[in-house]
């Protein structure tokens, strides 16, 4: 029986993209559980700052770091980042995301190489850096988050599909590449969750028709992406490598 309290004690954690919502979600989780967290965020310094502090103030370790995912040369100091600070690295959570919708007709190269050196090549330099210290410690964790997009499709959204679709293969990859060094690799799948920006709410009407979709009948909160990452990257996931996992209220069923 796995004890479920304090059980990635010892553990060190980088989370991409948690400054906010899902992945500041799942930082603070990771931090519950006793995993020292590394906050990042590409240009959001002072909300990275904020998520840090309030996990120390609960008496959890953690450090912001502002570093591009995009960008080798940042990826690099962000992991040289958590292993300076805890000694080593365990846990990776690739959370980073752009959520641009672009027509057949805006869409540019640009857009769409963008999305793919944050998603596909982020990941790839993610773990050709954190992995040789999981190694070293003896196994580790990676999660890809992913989007219930790039299965049902969304219009404007082409681009975001290739690249989460693309993110869900090469996890795939690392499960079969890594499991000899037991390190695990799953991906994730959000589906509709409430992530909006509290001074934009979505009007009442399309929030109804949105959650009508939804069998659970709610919008999936962060806490609720964060709840199932704790247990893939603890004891209680160490059987489960190479899958891709859905929450979203049973909305992939209903689309």
């Amino acid at each position: 029986m796995v004890d479920l309290v304090n059980e990635l004690e010892g553990k060190v954690a980088i989370v991409t993209g948690s400054a906010r919502n899902i992945g500041r979600a799942t930082a603070e989780e990771l931090a519950r559980a006793g995993a020292a967290v590394v906050i990042n965020g590409v240009q959001a310094k002072d909300l990275c700052e904020d998520v840090a502090e309030g996990i120390r103030a609960a008496g959890g370790r953690a450090i912001p770091v502002v570093a591009d995912c995009s960008n080798p040369d940042d990826i690099e100091r962000l992991a040289q980042s958590a292993i300076d600070a805890f000694g080593g690295i365990d846990i990776l959570v690739h959370n980073a995301a752009v959520r641009q919708r672009r027509s057949f007709d805006e869409l540019t190269r640009a857009d769409f190489q963008q999305v793919i050196d944050l998603s596909i090549l982020g990941c790839f330099h993610l773990a050709k850096a954190t992995v040789p210290s999981m190694r070293e410690r003896g196994g580790g964790a990676i999660i890809g988050v992913g989007g219930l997009n790039s299965y049902l499709g969304q219009k404007g959204r082409s681009h975001l599909m290739v690249a989460k679709a693309g993110l869900n293969m090469y996890i795939r990859g690392l499960a079969l590449d890594l499991a000899e060094d037991r390190i695990t690799a799953n991906q994730v799948v959000v589906g509709p969750y409430d992530t909006r920006n509290p001074d934009s709410p979505m009007p009442a009407e399309q929030l109804q028709a949105r959650i009508g979709g939804i069998p659970i009948g709610r919008e999936g909160l962060p806490q609720d992406m964060a709840d199932l990452i704790r247990v893939l990257v603890g004891p209680a996931g160490a059987f489960i490598t190479g899958q891709t996992i859905h929450s979203n209220g049973g909305a992939f069923m209903n689309p």
